[in-house]
């Protein structure tokens, strides 16, 4: 299994996880110009719903039974704008696993130091701290601190123990064991490899890299039970005579080239 504290490395552009199992997990760090990219998206998403916002409002202020209610319609503008600047991001990176439309586009995510998930009250921490972050204007405090840490985090991060990655970086993870030859795919195409965890990855290639240890019962009874652990996040093609240890050499392939993090 996975620690729970594994011990990061940094360097200027690479975030490196070694475990305790002597697994290595290395990690692209995004540059500020690829997030700038991304918040310009999100920010101008933001926008046209802060249009249609006030467009609505607009014309519900200009029906005379509702001008009473000015008050009323302010405060849920206020409120609204509040919600749009800082609970989009906080929503998205919670239910898209560490990612924004923004993100998504250009292709990077916000995960922990330790390369797991940020949960909920750190997503929630570290997006409302953008209230000190975009001071004065245009995110200028956010970027200072990044520009001054090699890990271009910016206050939020710090509080969250988080980083920003390229989605890609899985797909670079190069696994410490070798196999004979490369896997050949399965007969049929294995469904919901991109489900499997970094957790699941580690856990494969942890295994794949001590086997040669392990007596050949126990080697077999391993793989028999990793691969019917990860079975119920799969859809996998009838076994045939392929063994449980081919398939998760063929499952930690697959895997790491969807260049994905869940």
């Amino acid at each position: 299994m996975v620690p729970d504290q594994p011990s990061p490395e940094f360097s200027a552009d690479r975030h490196t996880i070694e475990t305790p199992e002597q697994m290595t997990l290395d990690f692209t760090v995004a540059g500020i110009g690829s997030r700038f990219l991304a918040m310009s998206i999100d920010t101008s998403i933001q926008a046209g719903v802060a249009i249609v916002l006030f467009i609505i409002l607009a014309v519900a202020g200009a029906f005379t039974a509702l001008r009473a209610q000015a008050t009323w319609i302010g405060a849920l503008l206020v409120a609204g704008l509040f919600l749009l600047t800082f609970a989009y991001f906080a929503v998205f990176e919670i239910l898209w696993n560490g990612q924004t439309p923004g993100k998504r586009m250009v292709g990077i995510r916000v995960v922990k130091d330790s390369g797991r998930p940020l949960t909920p009250p750190e997503t929630i921490g570290r997006n409302l701290l953008r209230i000190v972050d975009q001071l004065p204007a245009l995110y200028a405090v956010g970027i200072v601190v990044a520009l001054c840490n090699a890990q271009n985090r910016r206050l939020g991060d710090f509080l969250a123990g988080s980083i920003v990655i390229r989605e890609g970086s899985l797909a670079e993870i190069k696994p410490v064991w070798q196999a004979s030859e490369t896997p050949a795919a399965p007969s049929s195409p294995v469904i919901g490899v991109s489900s499997l965890s970094v957790d699941d990855l580690v856990l494969m290639d942890t295994f794949l890299n001590r086997r040669s240890d392990l007596a050949a019962d126990v080697r077999a009874r391993m793989a028999d039970e990793i691969l019917r652990k990860l079975s119920p996040k799969l859809s996998l093609p009838p076994q045939g005579e392929q063994s449980a240890e081919s398939i998760l050499e063929t499952l930690a392939y697959q895997r790491r080239s969807t260049g994905a993090y869940s």
